[in-house]
């Protein structure tokens, strides 16, 4: 339940805190005097987003805090699937800085809009005025049926089973796609890997052949490079060889005088040895490049088909080509396969199919099952209120699978006639808007007895009634306040005498400023505000005795 409400420097209020009653608490007030701004505070730490700077002051930012004891409600599950701290008494906190951005907190964690906007949908059902529209669509009657039969459960697995069978045809569709676009390519498709195959493409050739190809167009000049360089280095009269072993020798000669010679020598002999080496590669080198006019036309032509499969399918190498063999052979495996691979699918398709339809007959039945407990509710609580001679029929039919919807495989209509002999009609056709704002109350006194919020907040639903209807009325808030807390703002005196906490919400001027404020009234002014409500702003004894005798009674 919501135990304290705290409001810091939003639109007229400057600082506020609400302690609320476990049971049924009443808020009354003139019109503008604030009512709206602390049901707009409260929305704020439900998730709803911040309209325009609603600050009283400009310079200060706005804390709004709603501190709710939860340990009753089955939560914990909750707050750890959102790795959130759980506390028996939970604090969330809404802050709005001067430059208009926004940060939520529960007990101090900071939480998206949307994770706030979830848990606030599990501590506080508001119904106001304006909700009764909701009781035309067909959401909401969907939503009472399965409150009223606990199909969270169902509805969960149903869900699930519809994403699934939804995303096995999808697959199924798709796979069908590709296949007749595969039959419509197969022949050319084939065509074309018969052709790569044929070339017999191997990664890494192209590189090689190239390479070849530059040494055979050039062989004349390599050969003759490759002579050049042995006759330079052992040949010719000056050569690099017997220069070598020339100083080889003198420096021989001499390390009987200078003892570091010898080393010198021994290097100059590696130095020997590896030129002589190289002399020797060089010349089996050479004797290895010869003018071959048949291997240069082979290599040529092979050039020739690479390049030409290149340009056709236009790739820039050889590899791209080779993956694009691959592909064309996928292509082809597909074609080849899609009897099986079709069969396959459909049989997935077939048995998820299957376990949707089993599941959206359980949530029919549930539904349908508790049509009567709902209809018997409806009814006593509205010829409670005056309308002994409503009736309610609900027509509830399977769909088609393929319309079947995220809330289900039904359609669903309420039928309504507030007189004898009014045919039944779509309820938002013949109720007006007295009438449906009763209706509504009525379901939302069955649902909440099945879905055990915390707390219900009844914002002004009281228009179109007054007298003995008001009073049946506020006896039904009365005896919701029993299993939950209920908060009421009203302007009717039959409803706030039933409340166990009556809050005054008014404005004051001080200076030049307007504040809203609020006041829990003790036994005394209780009698007294109820009496206003009953005869004006300055009651006389009788009105003071009648609202004595309603707020006893």
């Amino acid at each position: 339940m919501l135990r304290k409400l705290s409001v810091k420097n939003y639109a007229l209020i400057e600082n506020l805190d609400i302690a609320f009653h476990e049971g049924l608490n009443i808020l009354t007030g003139e019109t503008g005097a604030g009512k709206s701004i602390i049901m707009g505070a409260l929305g704020l730490i439900l998730g709803n987003r911040v309209e325009g700077r609603p600050f009283f002051d400009e310079q200060r930012k706005c804390i709004i805090e709603g501190y709710f004891q939860i340990e009753s409600y089955g939560l914990a599950d909750f707050f750890v699937e959102h790795d959130l701290d759980y506390e028996a008494e939970t604090i969330i906190r809404r802050e709005i800085a001067v430059d208009g951005k926004s940060r939520a907190f529960v007990n101090d964690s900071p939480v998206t809009l949307q994770v706030l906007k979830l848990l606030g949908e599990q501590l506080i059902d508001i119904h106001s005025q304006h909700a009764t529209l909701q009781i035309n669509t067909e959401s909401f009657q969907l939503l009472v049926l399965d409150s009223v039969a606990k199909n969270q459960q169902l509805l969960q697995g149903y869900a699930e089973g519809l994403g699934q069978y939804r995303r096995d045809e999808q697959a199924l569709k798709k796979l069908k796609e590709e296949i007749a676009a595969a039959s419509l390519e197969q022949d050319f498709n084939q065509f074309l890997h018969d052709e790569l195959e044929q070339a017999n493409l191997q990664a890494g050739e192209q590189e090689l052949l190239e390479e070849e190809q530059g040494q055979l167009e050039n062989a004349e000049e390599i050969k003759r490079g490759l002579l050049s360089a042995v006759y330079l280095l052992d040949e010719q009269e000056q050569a690099v060889v017997q220069n070598l072993r020339d100083a080889q020798q003198q420096l021989q000669n001499v390390q009987r005088f200078l003892p570091a010679g010898n080393d010198l020598a021994n290097r100059l002999q590696s130095s020997l040895i590896e030129i002589k080496d190289i002399v020797q590669e060089i010349g089996f080198m050479e004797q290895g490049v010869g003018m071959d006019q048949a291997r240069l036309d082979f290599v040529n032509e092979r050039l020739s088909t690479l390049y030409s499969l290149q340009k056709k399918h236009r790739v820039e190498n050889l590899s791209a080509l080779i993956e694009l063999q691959d592909s064309l052979a996928r292509k082809l495996e597909v074609t080849a396969n899609q009897e099986q691979e079709l069969a396959k699918q459909e049989k997935i398709v077939r048995e998820s199919l299957t376990n949707l339809m089993e599941l959206a007959t359980r949530l029919h039945a549930s539904r349908e099952a508790v049509l009567p407990t709902v209809v018997s509710h409806v009814e006593a609580v509205l010829s409670e209120v005056g309308m002994p001679n409503a009736q309610l029929k609900i027509e509830l039919h399977p769909l088609a699978v393929e319309r079947f919807k995220s809330q289900g495989a039904d359609e669903v209509q309420f039928l309504f006639s507030a007189n004898k002999g009014q045919a039944l009609q779509p309820i938002h056709k013949v109720a007006s808007g007295g009438e449906l704002s009763r209706v509504m109350l009525a379901i939302k006194s069955l649902v909440a007895q099945r879905s055990a919020l915390p707390t219900i907040i009844f914002d002004e639903i009281d228009t179109g009634i007054s007298g003995e209807v008001a009073l049946k009325v506020g006896e039904i808030m009365e005896r919701l306040s029993e299993r939950m807390q209920v908060l009421a703002i009203t302007h009717l005196p039959q409803i706030a005498s039933k409340g166990q906490a009556h809050f005054k919400v008014y404005k004051q001027d001080e200076g030049e400023r307007t504040k809203s404020n609020i006041l829990r009234l003790d036994p005394s002014e209780r009698i007294y505000e109820v009496a206003q409500m009953l005869s004006g702003a300055s009651p006389g004894a009788a009105a003071l005795e009648h609202a004595k005798q309603l707020i006893e009674d």
